[in-house]
């Protein structure tokens, strides 16, 4: 049973990690020069990095309970609070979400040039709404931050964005609003059943009805799959992230369809775990579909962008194989694998980024041979690759190496058919390194490409920093994620234990 514990500090941390974004926002609207508004921003999402620290040093990963907490009373009538707190499931990705704000806004520098306050204010904006979608502990709460995200990253595509930014933008806006609208239902449905609350601990202790959790799980599943997104339901993600600018591709990336997965986490799994567990062959035969549909579709790409979209899409169908083979094992692979994709594919992002802003053309036939012309820019383009196809050494190895081996355990089939998705993963990607780095230029303007200068090199030295230190060293993250997943698994199992006959047999099916 998971408590809020009151907050180990004297002042409102995560309470100044949603506002302070907010406030610098606030200020941006008194500030008409581009620049002054480039450095308001950095600098506000630099001190809500900062933040992070007293988060991280202060946290006790041998605890499962939720840390930081706060909570006041909000609507009365609804009994409805703002009520805060992270475990080790969430702590990370608030900061991954602060540490890809910076860099977003960083590689944004010369890159944008239209509007430069408003995009600024719609950054920090987006930074608030994600890192409010991980620390809400009252549902209602939680989709007011899940919706407000929407606002700024529908502006950043369609203000921001390519050619066909409009109907990228649109395209995003209404499947993510279609799975929205289907969980606000279940949520209020949610509300009634368990007596009148959004808590969202209360929620996690309460037993609903058999009927009740198969319908309340299919429309949060709906919702969450979208943003995943989960194979059929993927096809927003290439068009968003071709059209989108840099900063949101690596945000969208990195931390916006993280939250599909976590929302599995914080809410299916435990609110519903009797439907989790009859909906789990469906949701496999998904995972697995997308694993390697989505590492076709990337071999098919002429575009660098759209490569690496469909590598996400593979990418994530890892994710949600580990998550719903309903063990430590496999929970803690997803979980990690979460956070190795964002660093991995926003560095990818980053790295397109890079790029095109010198050459104004994603295609990879006009890239051929530059490495001999941008050594910085191609080692950092190899150890992200690297990173990507999990080689062993970097932290892409050791997150789907744990979702294989939980996978294993219980769904040997669909394991050996993922791991195929891993050698098609090393196939696209050694093919593209080869295509852009490698060889002869073809393309005359690639003669003169300036190298990476130091701004795009700090901005790109954390997350090669984390691609080998996760890879080397992945206790740092799995000791604080242990003790939450832990008592995830026992929360769950728990709750079935008084499962109708037929989840009991399916439990006992698995677990042999």
């Amino acid at each position: 049973m998971l408590e809020l514990k009151l907050n180990q500090l004297d002042f409102p941390l995560l309470s100044l990690f949603i506002f302070l974004p907010v406030l610098g926002a606030f200020l941006l609207l008194f500030i008409k020069n581009a620049m002054a508004a480039r450095w308001v921003a950095l600098v506000v999402s630099i001190i809500e990095l900062g933040l992070c620290v007293p988060l991280l040093l202060n946290f006790d990963s041998s605890m499962a309970h939720m840390q930081f907490g706060e909570s006041i009373p909000w609507i009365a009538a609804w009994n409805i609070n703002y009520r805060l707190g992270v475990d080790g499931i969430s702590i990370l990705f608030v900061v991954l979400a602060a540490l890809l704000t910076v860099i977003s806004i960083m590689v944004s520098w010369t890159a944008i040039q239209d509007r430069v306050r408003e995009f600024m204010i719609a950054m920090l904006f987006l930074e608030a709404a994600m890192i409010g979608v991980f620390v809400s502990l009252d549902l209602f709460l939680f989709y007011i931050f899940w919706e407000a995200m929407l606002i700024p990253m529908y502006l950043l595509i369609g203000i921001w964005g390519g050619p066909n930014r409009l109907y990228a933008a649109i395209k995003f806006f209404l499947y993510t609003l279609v799975g929205s609208v289907l969980m606000l239902i279940a949520i209020i449905a949610v509300y009634f059943a368990a007596g009148h609350t959004f808590d969202v601990l209360a929620l996690m202790n309460y037993k609903f009805s058999h009927t009740f959790q198969m319908w309340a799980f299919a429309a949060f599943f709906v919702a969450f799959a979208v943003k995943v997104p989960m194979f059929p339901v993927h096809t927003w993600l290439p068009d968003a992230h071709v059209e989108a600018p840099t900063a949101g591709s690596i945000i969208l990336a990195g931390i916006l369809i993280k939250m599909g997965a976590y929302g599995f986490l914080r809410f299916s799994l435990p609110f519903f775990p009797d439907a989790a567990l009859a909906w789990t062959p469906a949701i496999m035969v998904l995972s697995v579909i997308a694993i390697i549909y989505g590492a076709y579709m990337a071999f098919a790409q002429t575009d660098f962008k759209k490569l690496i979209a469909y590598s996400s899409v593979s990418h994530m169908g890892f994710v949600t194989l580990g998550i719903f083979a309903l063990n430590l094992q496999g929970l803690e692979g997803g979980i990690l694998q979460m956070l190795n994709h964002g660093v991995s594919t926003g560095a990818l992002f980053l790295a397109v980024g890079i790029i095109y802003e010198r050459t104004h053309t994603r295609q990879i036939a006009d890239y051929g041979g530059i490495a001999a012309r941008v050594p910085v820019y191609a080692t950092f383009l190899m150890i992200v690759t690297f990173s990507s196809i999990g080689l062993p050494g970097t932290n892409g190895f050791i997150g789907e190496f744990t979702i294989l081996l939980g996978a294993f355990l219980h769904y040997k089939p669909y394991a050996v058919i993922a791991s195929l998705g891993i050698i098609l993963g090393a196939g696209y990607m050694l093919w593209l390194y080869q295509r852009v780095a490698f060889g002869k230029i073809t393309n005359a303007h690639n003669e003169h490409l300036a190298d990476m200068n130091a701004r795009e090199v700090v901005a790109a030295l954390p997350l090669v920093i984390l691609v080998f230190f996760i890879g080397l060293y992945p206790n740092a993250a799995f000791g604080v994620i242990h003790a939450s997943v832990e008592n995830l698994v026992q929360h769950v199992n728990a709750k079935m234990a008084s499962a109708p006959a037929v989840t009991q047999m399916l439990s006992t099916v698995i677990g042999n």
